[in-house]
């Protein structure tokens, strides 16, 4: 394989948003890796997480009185959650004075694009990966998102 040809593949992964290019014959082995090592990720912080009750159920259950039935959860939130793959900086629009990819109440489908993650310079579309009615946008445009953060729900 020659540089031409790898060059062409990383362009491939460019186009088509991928992160992660093996190929294996018997005598070749090319990985080729763009942005963080999601893997590597998830065994740094999977160890970390601790679970912490929402404030408002911590304060509803110190506020209510020794043997009273307790409170129910909170309803759970309704859709599908659409959470960050990477770390970096979350952008609703392609340009500042473009209109957003999508608003609450927006219909999409499958591949269309919901927003860009910028990493390290470089700008990652996040596509939906199914149909529906979006329900509620969860980040602000600009604001830093953290691998696994929702993004939006759909429903």
């Amino acid at each position: 394989m020659d540089l031409h040809e790898i060059r062409k593949i990383v362009e491939l992964m460019n186009e088509h948003g991928l992160t992660l290019f093996d190929l294996n014959k018997k005598d070749f082995h090319l990985k080729l890796k763009k942005g963080a090592d999601l893997d590597e990720l998830r065994s740094l912080i999977g160890p970390v997480q601790v679970a912490h009750p929402a404030p408002a159920a911590h304060a509803a259950a110190a506020s209510s009185p020794a043997g009273s039935a307790p409170t129910p959860a909170a309803p759970a939130a309704e859709g599908t959650e659409i959470t960050s793959p990477m770390v970096g900086t979350f952008y609703r629009k392609p340009a500042p004075d473009a209109p957003h990819f999508v608003e609450v109440g927006s219909t999409v489908s499958v591949g269309q694009t919901l927003c860009i993650i910028e990493a390290m310079k470089v700008m990652n579309e996040i596509k939906a990966e199914t149909s529906g009615t979006i329900c509620a946008v969860l980040v602000d445009d600009g604001k830093p998102v953290q691998y696994g953060d929702v993004l939006f729900r759909i429903k």
